[in-house]
């Protein structure tokens, strides 16, 4: 387990290096799958290898990957996956951030939902892993500060999973962790119906927590280990 200090994404061409489709996909690879080369990127997506080795390239430039030296050999130069605990802009005013935040955003959250659907789809295939699978849909009463309080004590605890590959036990494997944590849509704040002496509207209930047995198939969720959050919270990264 090692400590990961947050890294805060502000710079617009940062964000904007960072967003590119192709460099999230190739960024996803290495991160699951270990080190590569600019040809095995290039093979694996379909795309020419003076692209991957540019993107690559911006990449490094931008701290988000470096080179495996133990690997490399000559010309053929492997590259790895930083692990960070990534944070977007939570308050901004530029708007070409807010675009490139939310077109973060909107990968991260396509990319957890395909994960989920193609996991679900072949549950049975994942062994034990599938019985120690959790999914859980829960809700709960707080404050704004209590509501970001949250999120970093999540984050906080996501980090705290990460290990180096050279340090990971025999029979693990990467784990899709997803998280989401927002203002209930169309719900009247539980805490003001009760300063105000309201009764609580029928039909809504009061915080309850509920854990989904995985033979159930209920799924209900984002962050990936570095650690990618929500494009409020920042990048908690899959690990």
């Amino acid at each position: 387990m090692v400590d990961i200090e947050p890294r805060h994404l502000s710079d617009v061409d940062t964000l904007k290096a960072f967003a590119h489709p192709l460099r999230q996909r190739m960024l996803t690879r290495l991160q699951r799958r270990g080190p590569a080369t600019s040809a095995d990127l290039a093979v694996e997506f379909g795309a020419d290898r003076g692209a991957t080795s540019y993107h690559l390239r911006q990449l490094a430039r931008y701290g988000f990957v470096e080179e495996d030296t133990a690997l490399s050999a000559g010309r053929r130069k492997y590259w790895r996956f930083v692990a960070q605990d990534l944070r977007l802009p939570r308050d901004f005013e530029d708007p070409d951030v807010a675009a490139v935040v939310e077109q973060i955003g909107r990968q991260w959250l396509e990319r957890a939902d395909r994960d989920l659907t193609e996991y679900l789809t072949h549950r049975a295939e994942y062994g034990e892993f599938a019985v120690a699978a959790q999914h859980s849909f829960g809700s709960t009463v707080l404050t704004a500060e209590e509501l970001e309080r949250f999120g970093e004590e999540y984050l906080a605890f996501l980090n705290r999973w990460h290990r180096p590959l050279a340090e990971l036990p025999a029979g693990s494997r990467p784990i899709t962790v997803l998280f989401h944590a927002f203002p209930t849509p169309g719900a009247v704040p539980e805490g003001q119906a009760v300063l105000e002496g309201q009764a609580v509207p029928e039909g809504q209930a009061m915080p309850e927590s509920q854990g989904m047995p995985q033979s159930q198939g209920v799924s209900e969720s984002h962050a990936v280990p570095g650690s990618q959050g929500t494009p409020d919270k920042g990048a908690g990264t899959a690990r």
